[in-house]
């Protein structure tokens, strides 16, 4: 029932450079998956399918403005990129170009229905081919364009159940429908003279314009049809081996024979800023042991010295103890959904006020689990937080933006904008200066004092916590002057959430009083 605000879903991305950090995330945490970038077909997607390519995907997916079941809004059906034809040829040149074609799987979409399509598809540099609306119409969808609205007639997109009942589609008819179409394709890779895809693949040559009149008479489709690359670079022919030898591998290695027989294990190592996604090799290990109900007890712990990489944490899950002792890049804790993330300064460190130790976009999309921060973290922190919790001593801007759930305590300064598109969960923060209430977006949130038992409650567990996991000098003081810290504490209510409050008793309401 609430108002959400939905973001791009890649909110960490602002660069290939950061694009490449999340494919080299997901491939610690899933070493056995295939990684794809989805592009627009658009001018310029050839540049970046080429920084895609050296970011190390495994295939791009290069998808067209064509297709889609009607759900989307008319504006983004009728304006989202061009046809998938023009950002696929302009793709294929361009890695050819930069002899990066080989290294990358192809793909396309955005329309595709017949054996022609799939063939001019290959013809232009595609190895994959996408269908989703001439699938969904085989199965029995007639296109009536009420996906979002539950009433969908055909019973393809609705949790009703009476028209859910008039759902007649089976997997028979999609097998039918990609026979038929398979033998469509046969038919004209035979009139071609080809006896595989392959042999198809980035063959422009075989492409020609036909003759038309009028204004279509005088397109110029040269571009298009560029003259293809020789064989060995026109498609993916070369595998390249993405894994290599990380700290979690060497950390694996020793505790591994614990995992297996179910003891807690408590590993130390040093860190340093190129060993980055620390842990998520190691959540990987875990989650998929207990996929096969292979690990059931046990855990553990992993205690490290140093300067962290990026995304140290990322895909924490339960079972697992991360502390750091020293500092650490941005996106610690990544989409977390258990565990714990423990950070705080060297023990000689040559000061006891909070300084910042962590970098951006911490916690970001986290689920669950615990994270503690003896010092001051960057900008965006939580942002996207459905249920994880956190203690930091200090954010930059736009703190818990689109936060969704979970509890974080911020136990010092902000930076502006905090709070934007926050619609629920809980955040405290102390106000050292008295000026938090000028940096809260003001359209999404507002801030009460932290009053009602349960929050004072809430509150002070997670500073005492914060203190056994850090021994916080500055959490240590705030717990000595407890009644000080509340009354310079804020509680930040999603307005979001002011909608659903529970309505005030009649008896209650004053006479006189209309509204």
């Amino acid at each position: 029932g609430l108002p959400l605000i939905s973001p791009p879903p890649h909110h960490d991305i602002y660069s290939i450079e950061d694009l490449a950090q999340l494919i080299y995330d997901l491939r610690q945490i899933n070493p056995r998956a295939k990684i794809g970038v989805k592009l627009v077909a658009e001018a310029g997607v050839g540049t970046v399918a080429a920084g895609v390519a050296k970011a190390r995907a495994d295939y791009i997916l290069v998808s067209g403005h064509s297709g889609g079941t009607g759900a989307s809004p008319l504006a983004s059906i009728k304006h989202a990129g061009c046809p998938w034809e023009l950002g696929l040829a302009e793709t294929q040149q361009t890695l050819v170009m930069n002899g990066l074609r080989s290294r990358v799987r192809l793909r396309t979409d955005g329309g595709i229905k017949t054996a022609e399509d799939v063939i001019v598809a290959a013809l232009l540099g595609a190895e994959e081919y996408g269908f989703g609306t001439s699938v969904l119409i085989a199965i029995g969808c007639d296109m009536a364009r009420q996906c979002h609205l539950n009433t969908c007639p055909t019973g393809v997109a609705t949790q009703k159940e009476e028209l859910r009942a008039k759902f007649a589609g089976t997997p028979d008819h999609a097998v039918a429908y990609f026979e038929h179409l398979a033998g469509a394709v046969r038919e004209v890779m035979a009139a071609l003279g080809a006896r595989t895809i392959d042999e198809l693949v980035g063959r422009s040559d075989l492409l020609g314009q036909r003759p038309a009149d009028g204004r279509a008479g005088m397109l110029d489709l040269s571009a298009l049809l560029a003259e293809p690359a020789v064989e060995s670079e026109r498609r993916k022919t070369v595998d390249i081996d993405h894994h290599e030898p990380t700290l979690d591998d060497r950390i694996l290695q020793v505790a591994r024979p614990s995992l297996e027989a179910g003891r807690a294990i408590s590993v130390v190592q040093t860190i340093q800023t190129e060993n980055r996604t620390a842990g998520a090799k190691i959540a990987g290990e875990i989650a998929h042991r207990r996929s096969k109900g292979q690990l059931t007890s046990g855990g553990i712990t992993c205690r490290f010295t140093g300067s962290a990489g990026q995304s140290f944490g990322a895909f924490s899950v339960s079972g697992m103890r991360l502390i750091l002792e020293g500092e650490a890049n941005d996106y610690v804790g990544k989409g977390m959904s258990g565990g714990e993330i423990v950070i705080c300064p060297p023990r000689d460190a040559p000061f006891d006020t909070p300084q910042t130790i962590a970098g951006n976009t911490i916690l970001y999309g986290a689920t669950g689990g615990s994270l503690f921060i003896s010092g001051r973290a960057g900008e965006r922190f939580a942002v996207r937080n459905s249920g994880g919790t956190a203690v930091v001593e200090g954010v930059g801007d736009h703190g818990c933006e689109y936060m969704t759930g979970g509890t974080v305590a911020v136990l010092g300064s902000t930076g502006r904008n905090f709070g934007a598109g926050m619609t629920n969960g809980t955040a405290y923060v102390l106000d050292e200066d008295g000026a938090f209430a000028t940096r809260i977006n003001d359209e999404s949130v507002l801030i009460e004092p932290v009053a009602a038992e349960a929050d004072t409650g809430q509150l002070r567990d997670l500073i005492e916590r914060h203190v056994a996991r850090t021994g916080s000098a500055h959490a240590r003081a705030l717990l000595k002057d407890w009644s000080t810290t509340l009354a310079r504490t804020w509680k930040v209510v999603p307005k979001a959430l002011l909608a659903f409050a529970p309505p005030i008793p009649e008896e209650t309401v004053m006479e006189g009083v209309a509204d």
